[in-house]
């Protein structure tokens, strides 16, 4: 029994979902870019009203539908059915032997209308989206007061980045519905094999670091108001256009996403002006399958339907007075250059070797490791292809769903999603430090509106 938050949530039955079909056991080693993550679970949720079809679906229903589809679609998403075991020479690696996916069955006494998606940590922390204790992905299906339910998974995202979790989670939809599968995964790891003899910009060791050259974490001495806390907004899509037209002021028009990540690197800093000799972190980050694929049209479909990590992500560094005291656009121009840089071809095959050369020593981008001593640091991941529409298991697409991600450290974490109202909105998924959710609340608030059931007219 989980309690707090104005509601109990109480796990019921747990079992195990391997795949329908048997599969030889194997191993499949995890690639370049797989070892660049260090060991980190991502949880994603989707939120449904209680089915109103004709003949109306129990919960057991509901749950017989997942699991069966489950087992179907880990056929050929084997690697989320198996475990990650150290080899020889202590790296990580996916023994494929269908132990399965931890199923868990829950019940929360609460109306989905009354909860509170904005404060996901009272609301979906360690309460509906489930802890992941052995294999490489949880589930959790747990079962509202109003009959609606909500489905979450847990998984570890050295095995997967939300594009190869979001190509699953459209499957999964697709089994359920008993439609062929839209996409099949390729764990095709030679497309990501390094270059002999490698070449490596030198610029990519300011990027990455080994972890043994870093020292020693000092959270535990942050001040207590400085831990991170997670909370969803909403951003209007007119909001989003006034953002980028500021940001396009001095002549060249930005990207949403590079005039959004502005405008929040701008406000952070704002909220650090007691530091300003402090120096701020901001990464983006880049998916290389697209950059991979350049000039070849049979690796662009390939890489499309490559499951793993494909990622980088670069980041600027600039002074807090600056970035608080120099206009929007000059901020984006900061952005734009420093994402540049790493949506070629050549940055993601350098960054395959540059693990390559430093193997077996693990490494980690080197914003994720930076400390809040150095000045604010967080990452902007776009998740503007999550397919919260799609995954439609049979009883309608859901009216909400978010990445939920609080990763640890210091860094904060932040993701803009497409929003269910398909109107242009953003929904953001926000993991920064209390004092700057506060200061964004207070001075952003035109921008940043708390995500409620209002809002998805649900009320």
């Amino acid at each position: 029994m989980i309690e707090g938050g104005d509601f109990t949530v109480t796990v019921g039955k747990k079992d195990v979902v391997a795949a329908v079909l048997p599969l030889q056991e194997h191993w499949l080693p995890l690639s370049n870019l797989d070892l660049l993550l260090p060991p980190l679970d991502v949880g994603v949720f989707f939120c449904y009203k209680k089915p109103v079809s004709g003949d109306t679906l129990s919960f057991g229903s509901m749950v017989g539908i997942l699991k069966k589809a489950m087992a179907q679609a880990l056929v050929s998403y084997y690697a989320f059915s198996g475990e990650v075991v150290p080899n020889s020479i202590g790296e990580p690696e996916l023994l494929c032997n269908n132990r399965g996916v931890d199923f868990f069955e829950a019940y929360a006494d609460v109306e989905l209308q009354n909860l509170n998606l904005y404060n996901p940590d009272e609301s979906i922390e360690g309460k509906l989206v489930p802890k992941k204790k052995h294999g490489v992905l949880a589930v959790q299906a747990t079962e509202l007061k109003c009959g609606g339910i909500v489905v979450a998974c847990t998984f570890d995202h050295r095995i997967a980045d939300a594009y190869s979790a979001n190509i699953f989670l459209v499957s999964w939809a697709e089994m359920a519905q008993s439609k062929p599968m839209s996409l099949l995964p390729s764990f095709r790891r030679s497309m990501l094999n390094p270059r002999h003899p490698g070449c490596i910009d030198a610029y990519l060791d300011d990027l990455y670091v080994p972890i043994s050259t870093l020292l020693p974490s000092k959270e535990n001495n942050q001040p207590s108001d400085d831990h991170l806390i997670s909370r969803i907004y909403y951003v209007t899509a007119d909001q989003l256009d006034e953002l980028q037209s500021l940001a396009s002021r001095g002549g060249s028009k930005r990207t949403k996403l590079e005039s959004f990540s502005a405008f929040l690197w701008k406000m952070v800093a704002i909220s650090a002006a007691g530091d300003s000799a402090k120096t701020s972190k901001m990464g983006i980050v880049v998916d290389g399958r697209t950059r991979l694929s350049e000039g070849c049209t049979d690796k662009e479909s390939q890489m499309g339907t490559y499951f793993g990590n494909v990622l980088s992500i670069p980041f600027g560094s600039e002074n807090v007075k600056e970035l608080i005291e120099k206009p929007r656009s000059w901020v984006a121009e900061k952005v734009h250059d420093f994402i540049k840089n790493a949506v070629t071809k050549e940055h993601f095959l350098g960054l395959i070797d540059w693990v390559e050369a430093h193997r077996p020593e693990p490494a980690v981008a080197k914003i994720y490791a930076s400390g809040s001593n150095a000045g604010p640091a967080f990452v902007v991941s776009s998740g503007q292809r999550f397919p919260v529409t799609k995954v439609n298991f049979g009883w309608g697409p859901p009216t909400f769903g978010s990445y939920h991600f609080p990763w640890g450290g210091s860094t904060g974490y932040v993701m803009p999603m497409p929003s269910p109202m398909k109107n242009g909105d953003w929904v953001v998924y926000v993991h920064l430090p209390e004092r700057q959710v506060e200061f964004i609340e207070t001075e952003a608030a035109d921008v940043f509106k708390p995500l409620t059931f209002d809002y998805l007219d649900l009320v």
